[in-house]
């Protein structure tokens, strides 16, 4: 097509790069997570909160991935945590790309003090030791489902605020651009009209990947102890198949495996995802794989 056009005299059309097999491998993965949160009082075969069966039950049909300590269904138990765990990921990495985006643009656009010192705060950000500063703020602020989500906001902004800037500084430089900001268009008007539209699908592969982190922080931070105990997400499992000597009895095998196998897929999942997005609405990371 592209050696047509060029015979004709015509522009030839730069066809965005597909997703590729990883990639759709992460959306799939991830369809099938968030299908199974969507309908978990329907997919669940026992409410969760219920004691439905002996401590202990090994796996078996009545209790597809067996029973904890106190009798309760793993399986529903990780078919509801779903939606807790998929929501963490969702609104705390809403906060951090909300974040970062917004220092991305304002340190692009405006430059000088104001880029410098913005950008000082995303290194200062970037170089403090990530899982102490996390252990520390969780604690601090106390097991809570809204605290876990700021926490992680908090925390996973910077990298999205730098991938934003640097997109930022190349739309500036094109010519519409700068003719806009020539002829006295208010930055408000250029920020909205230009430069957001082209940011835009940069946060959005770098929302997907800042949801992978916020999933894996999530159970992390619950497998410490520092989760919300009254929510039943993939790490508050996790916590007490630990804090109840699930490794002693040989309950591990069917009460931690399972949620650390979709902790895993969830992880993979958005990182598969986001990197092919990032791939394919990033032109560095075009280059970088074309030289590849």
């Amino acid at each position: 097509m592209s050696t047509l056009a060029a015979a004709a005299g015509l522009p030839a059309v730069r066809r965005r790069p597909a997703l590729g097999a990883a990639g759709w491998a992460g959306v799939l993965v991830l369809a099938a997570l968030v299908v199974m949160a969507l309908f978990a009082p329907s997919l669940s075969p026992h409410d969760p909160e219920e004691t439905v069966g002996d401590p202990f039950q090994p796996p078996s049909r009545a209790h597809w991935l067996g029973t904890n300590d106190i009798g309760q269904d793993i399986a529903s138990e990780l078919i509801h945590g779903a939606r807790i765990s998929l929501t963490i990921g969702f609104l705390a990495a809403a906060i951090a790309v909300g974040i970062g985006t917004a220092v991305g643009v304002v340190a692009g656009y405006f430059g000088g003090w104001t880029e410098a010192t913005l950008m000082r705060a995303v290194d200062l950000v970037l170089v403090v030791p990530f899982l102490p500063l996390m252990i520390l703020l969780a604690a601090y602020l106390g097991p809570s489902f809204w605290n876990i989500i700021i926490v992680i906001g908090a925390l996973v902004w910077a990298r999205p605020a730098r991938v934003i800037r640097a997109q930022v500084l190349a739309v500036k430089a094109l010519d519409y651009v700068e003719a806009a900001c020539a002829i006295g268009c208010r930055h408000g008007r250029v920020i909205v009209r230009h430069i957001l539209p082209s940011v835009l699908p940069l946060a959005l592969a770098q929302f997907i990947l800042a949801a992978s982190n916020a999933i894996l922080i999530e159970a992390s931070l619950s497998f410490l102890g520092l989760g919300d105990p009254t929510a039943k997400s993939w790490g508050t499992v996790l916590y007490y198949a630990q804090a109840r000597n699930a490794f002693l009895s040989g309950a591990w095998v069917w009460w931690v495996i399972p949620p650390g196998v979709l902790i895993t897929a969830a992880t993979l999942g958005f990182a598969f995802t986001g990197f092919a997005l990032e791939e394919v609405l990033n032109p560095r990371m075009r280059g970088r794989r074309g030289a590849g």
